[in-house]
C-alpha cells in the first residue's frame, strides 16, 4: 500500500486534454489538489468542470503557454497561491505536428522545440523553489517512446524533442537532488487520445497490430505511472524513464508477434 498523496498540490501542464487530463484525473482521484494548464479557455473550463465532478481532490485551471518563462512563473504562482505550495510538477505539455524532414521548415522545428523542450525546461525552472519548499518535490516529465527508443516518419522533430527531454532529465535530476526533488519521466506508447483519433482508423489498426497486448493504452495508464513517481515510496528513484507501451518496443518484427500466437 502506497502512502496517500491526498491534500498535496499538483500542477499538470497541458492538462486540459489527452494524456495530461488523464494524469490530472488520477491525481485528483487520489485526493490531490490539481491545477491544470492550457492555452484554450474553453477546453480548460470543460476539463476542470468534468474532473471536479468526479469527486476527490480539487481541480482548477490557469491559462498559460509553457514556451514563455513569465507564463510558467504565473502557473506555478497560481498553484502555490491556491493550494498552499507545490509538491508535484507534471511537465506534460507537448505538441506533435506531422512534417516530413525533406519539407520541414525552420518554423516547424522551432514550434516543436519551443513547446516540448524549452517548455519543459522553463516549467521545471519556474517550480524549483516551490518544490524545494515542499520537502518532497517531484517532477514527472511526459516524454515518449518516439525519439528515445523508436522512430516514425514525419516526426523527426518530435522524436528529437522527446529524446532531448531525457537528456535534460538526467542532469536536472543531479542538480535538484540536493534540494530533495526527484526528476523522472514516463514514456507513453500509443495511447488513446483525441490526438490519436485524428490520425485515422488505419493508423490505429496498424498500431494495435504491432502491440503485444493488442490494444492501445488509455490516459489513466500514464496517470498511474506518474502517480507512482509522486509517492513517498518513490523518493529514492530519480533520473529514470518508465516505458508504458503494452510491450510495443519489444518485438523485433511483426513476425515475432505472429509467432506468439
Amino acid at each position: 500500500m502506497f502512502s496517500s498523496i491526498a491534500g498535496r498540490s499538483v500542477l499538470v501542464t497541458g492538462g486540459t486534454k489527452g494524456i495530461g487530463k488523464g494524469i490530472a484525473r488520477v491525481f485528483a482521484s487520489a485526493g490531490a489538489h490539481v491545477v491544470i494548464t492550457g492555452r484554450d479557455e474553453g477546453s480548460a473550463v470543460a476539463a476542470a468542470s468534468e474532473l471536479t465532478a468526479l469527486g476527490g481532490g480539487t481541480v482548477t485551471y490557469v491559462l498559460g503557454d509553457v514556451a514563455s518563462a513569465e507564463s510558467c512563473r504565473d502557473m506555478v504562482a497560481a498553484a502555490v497561491g491556491r493550494n498552499g505550495g507545490l509538491d508535484v510538477l507534471c511537465a506534460n505539455a507537448g505538441i506533435f505536428p506531422d512534417s516530413p524532414l525533406a519539407t520541414m521548415t525552420e518554423a516547424d522545428m522551432d514550434l516543436v522545440y519551443s513547446t516540448n523542450v524549452k517548455g519543459t525546461m522553463l516549467s521545471v525552472q519556474a517550480a524549483i523553489e516551490a518544490l524545494t519548499a515542499s520537502g518532497h518535490g517531484r517532477v514527472i516529465l511526459t516524454s515518449s517512446i518516439t525519439g528515445p527508443i523508436t522512430g516514425f516518419p514525419g516526426w523527426s522533430h518530435y522524436g528529437a524533442s522527446k529524446a532531448a527531454q531525457l537528456g535534460f532529465m538526467r542532469t536536472a535530476s543531479i542538480e535538484l537532488a540536493p534540494r530533495g526533488i526527484t526528476v523522472n519521466a514516463v514514456l507513453p506508447g500509443n495511447i488513446e487520445t483525441e490526438g490519436l483519433a485524428d490520425l485515422g482508423a488505419g493508423y490505429r489498426a496498424s498500431m494495435e497490430a504491432s502491440i503485444p497486448m493488442k490494444r492501445l493504452g488509455v490516459v489513466d495508464d500514464i496517470g498511474h505511472a506518474a502517480l507512482f513517481f509522486a509517492t513517498d515510496e518513490a523518493a529514492y528513484v530519480t533520473g529514470q524513464a518508465l516505458v508504458v507501451d503494452g510491450g510495443q518496443v519489444l518485438p523485433e518484427s511483426l513476425a515475432a508477434l505472429d509467432a506468439a500466437g
